[in-house]
């Protein structure tokens, strides 16, 4: 038997039925219920918790159905962004039997969220769509995909110049944790870390490999901490002239050299108060870095001509996509220093290792797209070929590479659905390095070849990450590698000899 499923976002006209106000209809969802018979109902709220159970109570009486509320918290109901989170959470959470048909109802609620509905219903989350009203009563929407721009309410367009800015991986400006998108477990232990370093005005050291995001967890941090309503400024220090680093970080008097012909104060005066996020920290000079550890150390700088230091009360939040420990052990950046700035140490996973996250984000960035995209643009749905090769692709540029090949998929194919051709176009292919002797693969074969040593290296390896990973969760190491139970995962420790 088929379950009929009914899932909606609760309206004010909905609230006025139920508090009997005699000049208002039964609402959408009571023209529902009274059309059709459902056998559970979903109903999303923003309202207060005591309005949202005297409709459920109301509602009850009109319907055999269950009715479950699920209370969500929006900062506008025109959020488009915090409303697609929510309704895909509860989607997502909704144990449903195998035969089931899912019907979303358009009409409670904003047209942000009636959008939502139809862009879910059309690509990740099928269903059934209705609307209703006092007149027409209730009505199945017949709903093309490639859906009229102009049906799209105007502040989900943007301009080509959010485009440009997400291509060269700008941070979006509102972001907090809510916004960085993830199921995997390696990105909410890491979020997790990172809200417990946020509160306090500690620096942080973010690791992470080229897009993984590593501003966009900066602003994050930055918002979630006491200095939300100071000053976050960005500096990429591998893009300021040497020579004029000194003094785009700690300004400069008037005369202190040839052009400065007023004063300046640096980027550290400037967030006085807030938070400076110092992105691929590892490129700056080493006598800058020695600057850079006084002002950590005293809390003040000295511009460029002056005799007096400033005091300034700065946290520094700084990234790198290189393993900075190391550039200590070569010597390219200074030891004493780095303990200074790696108070705390966020290490964002590569989207290879975020197991679960890119279907999500292949389809939130391509939503993206399609909202950035003006009047006249058509709408792209991604076809299932294109998306599994996306989903076998192992991204080396991680989401900066993902949002940038969708783009470009986007703008070349004339069709509304993106092909597995347009796709393949759209991936770059890095040139193909020599064969390396040294590596599990490609080894010659003429000197012979240990085969069952070399396949015990690669168990050893996954074992190890797995179990670092999870720190040291054998239950969870052993899901990860894709083995029945515990006791497997044991047997293959010890028979390849990883001691934890």
């Amino acid at each position: 038997m088929v379950e009929r499923t009914l899932v909606a976002w609760i309206g004010r006209t909905d609230l006025k039925a139920a508090a009997g106000d005699p000049d208002s209809t039964p609402g959408p969802i009571g023209q529902a219920v009274q059309a059709e018979q459902f056998e559970s109902i979903h109903l999303l709220s923003d309202f207060a918790a005591q309005e949202a159970e005297v409709f459920r109570e109301w509602l009850a009486s009109k319907t055999i159905a269950g009715i479950d509320i699920h209370a969500v918290k929006l900062s506008s109901p025109i959020d488009f962004g915090e409303i697609y989170q929510h309704a895909v959470a509860v989607l997502d959470n909704i144990k449903q039997p195998r035969e089931v048909q899912r019907t979303y109802h358009l009409s409670p609620g904003t047209p942000a969220m009636a959008s939502v509905w139809i862009l879910l219903a059309k690509t990740t989350h099928p269903a059934r769509l209705i609307q209703s009203s006092p007149q027409a009563g209730v009505q199945e929407a017949c709903i093309p995909f490639d859906i009229a721009a102009e049906f799209i309410p105007h502040w989900m367009q943007r301009s080509d110049e959010r485009l440009a800015s997400m291509s060269q991986g700008a941070a979006v400006e509102d972001a907090e944790f809510s916004h960085i998108l993830h199921r995997s477990t390696a990105m909410k232990r890491v979020i997790a870390q990172a809200r417990r370093i946020a509160v306090r005005s500690i620096p942080v050291l973010i690791e992470g490999e080229s897009g993984t995001g590593k501003e966009l967890m900066a602003r994050a941090i930055h918002r979630a901490s006491p200095r939300v309503d100071k000053p976050f400024i960005a500096v990429n220090c591998g893009a300021v002239p040497p020579e004029l680093v000194e003094s785009e970080f700690f300004g400069h008097q008037r005369g202190a050299f040839t052009g400065s012909v007023a004063d300046r104060k640096g980027h550290f005066e400037r967030t006085n108060g807030g938070t400076i996020f110092l992105d691929e920290i590892g490129e700056l000079p080493k006598p800058i870095q020695v600057k850079l550890l006084r002002t950590l150390q005293e809390g003040e700088v000295t511009p460029v001509g002056a005799s007096e230091p400033r005091k300034i009360d700065v946290r520094i939040v700084a990234a790198t996509n290189r393993t900075l420990i190391n550039e200590v052990a070569a010597g390219n950046f200074r030891e004493d220093l780095f303990y200074r700035l790696a108070v705390a140490i966020v290490r964002l996973p590569p989207l290879r290792e975020r197991a679960g996250d890119l279907s999500l984000l292949i389809d939130a960035l391509l939503l993206q797209i399609n909202q950035a995209a003006e009047l006249g643009f058509r709408h792209k749905t991604l076809s299932a070929a294109a998306k599994n090769l996306m989903l076998q692709h192992a991204w080396p540029g991680n989401v900066r590479e993902l949002l940038n090949t969708l783009q470009r998929a986007a703008v070349w194919s004339d069709e509304e659905n993106i092909s597995l051709e347009a796709i393949k176009d759209a991936i770059l292919v890095s040139p193909q390095a020599p064969p390396d002797t040294d590596s599990i693969l490609n080894r010659p074969l003429e000197p012979g070849v240990d085969l069952e040593a070399l396949l015990a290296e690669v168990a050893r390896h996954y074992i190890e990450r797995a179990l670092e990973h999870t720190r040291d969760n054998r239950t969870q190491a052993a899901r990860l590698l894709g083995f029945g139970n515990y006791q497997t995962f044991t047997n293959w420790m010890n028979r390849h000899g990883v001691k934890r």
